[in-house]
């Protein structure tokens, strides 16, 4: 097929000059047009190759996920968490490659075993833990759970929680991860403005890392809570924009009051 296009080509570029009507502009389209058409197959070609490659190990590994799956439900019905954990996590990692089953039921389990599996560095420490939840908001004017707020970029990250006072604004959020050790991040560059004026930068981070560093959240569907904080608000301000340059972190008309 590619030896049969190539020649025509060579056939097209040889006939098209002995036309009289026949333009330098038509003969460059002609011939891209042809070499276009020859990539193409080339790349449909591929493209062909590397789908019946893929296919072949996911038939090939499939019955390696079945065990784990076995394994790993064998394992927690007996107590024995690090091994469930271990295998659970052997599955989940042929899962995200081939997509045997939901990925989600899977996390669930991941993320429900990291305790008992004494694996807490890997779990709730870093995933939805008390290092972003204060122990006592009272030293704040205002603290609001799922404030309401426009993003019409962002339907995946979400602000779970504002908290104003005098001294700082503290905004909470969650963000799943899409695929395996997604890394997230929040440049330093990120920013609040009430609507009654004034551009407050980042003070405080916690949770989550400063670019270009990454904070990898494991699997899909795990759900990072992190905390931003910046200064204080002007009194007067009954709502503001949180705003991260160049990306989709654009939160609108968060209410404050």
């Amino acid at each position: 097929m590619k030896k049969n296009l190539f020649l025509f080509a060579l056939g097209l570029v040889t006939f098209m000059p002995a036309q009289a009507q026949w333009t330098h502009y038509d003969t460059q389209t002609a011939i891209s047009g042809v070499f276009g058409a020859i990539n193409h197959s080339i790349e449909s070609a591929e493209r062909k190759k590397q789908m019946e490659i893929f296919a072949q190990e996911k038939a090939q590994y499939e019955q390696s996920f079945k065990d784990a799956m076995e394994s790993a439900k064998d394992y927690e019905g007996g107590e024995y968490w690090e091994e469930a954990l271990s295998k659970y996590e052997e599955a989940a990692k042929l899962n995200c490659k081939y997509d045997y089953s939901d990925q989600n039921q899977i996390t669930r389990k991941i993320t429900g075993l990291y305790a008992k599996a004494g694996r807490t560095e890997e779990g709730p420490s870093i995933l939805n833990n008390d290092k972003t939840i204060l122990p006592d908001y009272s030293k704040y004017s205002y603290v609001r759970d799922n404030p309401i707020y426009v993003n019409k970029k962002n339907g995946v990250t979400k602000i779970v929680r504002v908290a104003c006072s005098d001294t700082e604004t503290r905004i909470e959020l969650e963000h799943p991860g899409p695929w395996m050790n997604f890394g997230l991040n929040i440049k330093a560059t990120a920013y609040i403005k009430g609507n009654k004026g004034g551009k407050l930068t980042l003070v405080n981070i916690e949770n989550l890392s400063l670019a270009p560093g990454n904070t990898i959240i494991p699997w899909p569907g795990q759900k990072l809570r992190f905390a931003l904080v910046f200064p204080p608000l002007p009194e007067n301000a009954t709502e503001f924009d949180f705003i991260e340059p160049s990306t989709t972190w654009k939160f609108q008309n968060i209410k404050c009051k």
